[in-house]
């Protein structure tokens, strides 16, 4: 007999207290681009190739973890996952002032912010929300806790910016620490583990992977994810830095991650629809491919203030919008028993490729003075990822089907 884990709480507060978890954990490591001159030049003699590894190395950290996090969510419950991140995610936070040597750096802002967030990531929520709606649903309440994330990059990537203008930039490392302990009591209220659904058969966590590994559309969803990491990574950490090469606004640079995420808010609801109206395999191709042209238009128009501008609304509803379709993929294959740690594992492709696109901006940087090489692959990416969609299966895996099939 199926077992479901109860509802402990008010499904209001779930929402609200997951949400507010979501734009804090997002939110306050989205405006550490906004670092890159300033760590560069006060600890590294203006070598962005250092910090950039850091960043590179929490995205790959963050990946590599997020499927040990998922589980531990799935076997012990979400609530106790994400207090523990928080705690080590603060403590990165809080130690990059003090990371003078570039191990350090590494340490801090890579392994220690990679572990935390990867416990107390929105990828947490988003899975406690789908637990507790229906099938029907569950493409909707996966974006709502995405957008939560970009809500957070909104009021704290420009809050960032403000506190480093107004207090330095290793006070405003000390105050986001401190703001990123508001999750552990907000914890409390987002509880659920894994639990088989009703009519589906029980597995063990090695039996879940086993079969998710042996899934063709997993495995292309994961290479196609990939695409989404690179880009995200490489354009949250490098843009303000390609702007401020440009002879741009200092200012425009938080302005344009806050255009991303403003517009992200209508691409990660809209995406989150209609997933749950029509085929999130071709709605997942055509977001890559729309990301392929809006890059090479990019690079081809002369910048200008209005053209970021243009650009950065543009990619914000093309930015978290790949999530909800995604983790939408992932519970319709496999069904929510494991399913944080089964995202988990589509994620640390994407954090792969977080790793290059953050790690490669760096590099090919400082060995030519220019970002251009890097944001042609990002446009190549694109239309690659488009094409690996297109094979994708939308159906359960055997398993469930048989089950459907008997009930």
């Amino acid at each position: 007999m199926p077992k479901f884990a109860p509802l402990t709480v008010p499904l209001w507060l779930l929402l609200t207290c997951g949400c507010l978890i979501g734009a804090i954990s997002f939110g306050a490591r989205s405006g550490l681009g906004l670092y890159m001159n300033d760590i560069s030049v006060s600890f590294f003699d203006n070598q962005t190739a250092i910090l950039s590894l850091s960043l590179a190395i929490q995205h790959l950290v963050w990946g590599a973890a997020a499927p040990f996090a998922g589980t531990f969510a799935d076997k012990f419950g979400a609530g106790k996952s994400l207090a523990l991140g928080t705690i080590v995610y603060a403590a990165g936070m809080a130690l990059i002032p003090h990371s003078t040597a570039p191990i350090a750096m590494h340490v801090t802002a890579g392994v220690l912010i990679g572990v935390g967030v990867a416990f107390a990531s929105f990828s947490i929520v988003v899975a406690t929300f789908g637990r507790k709606v229906t099938p029907e649903r569950r493409s909707l309440a996966f974006g709502v806790g995405i957008a939560s994330g970009s809500v957070g990059q909104l009021v704290l990537v420009p809050l960032t910016a403000y506190l480093i203008g107004a207090y330095g930039w290793q006070v405003s490392l000390y105050i986001l620490a401190a703001l990123l302990l508001a999750i552990v009591p907000l914890s409390l209220a987002v509880t659920g583990k894994g639990e088989p659904e009703a009519g589906q058969p029980d597995q063990t966590a090695r039996e879940a992977f086993a079969e998710a590994l042996g899934y063709r559309s997993y495995l292309l969803l994961c290479a196609g994810f990939f695409v989404c990491g690179f880009h995200v990574a490489f354009i949250q950490s490098h843009l303000p830095k390609h702007l401020q090469d440009a002879d741009l606004p200092l200012w425009l640079g938080g302005v344009s991650l806050s255009l991303v995420a403003l517009f992200n808010l209508v691409g990660t609801f809209g995406a989150g629809w209609l997933g749950g109206k029509y085929s999130k395999r071709s709605t997942l191709s055509a977001i890559y491919f729309l990301r392929a042209i809006t890059i090479a238009v990019f690079i081809l128009t002369p910048l200008s203030v209005w053209s970021v501008c243009i650009f950065s609304a543009v990619l914000g509803l093309l930015w978290l919008s790949t999530v909800p379709l995604t983790t939408g993929l992932v519970a319709q294959f496999f069904g929510m028993q494991y399913m944080a740690g089964l995202f988990g594992v589509v994620f640390f492709g994407h954090q792969l490729g977080g790793f290059l696109g953050v790690w490669l901006g760096g590099i090919l940087y400082d060995s030519t003075g220019s970002y251009e090489t890097v944001w042609w692959m990002g446009a190549a990416l694109g239309i690659f990822a488009g094409l690996i969609h297109l094979p994708i299966r939308e159906v359960p895996v055997p398993r469930l089907a048989r089950a459907a099939a008997a009930s």
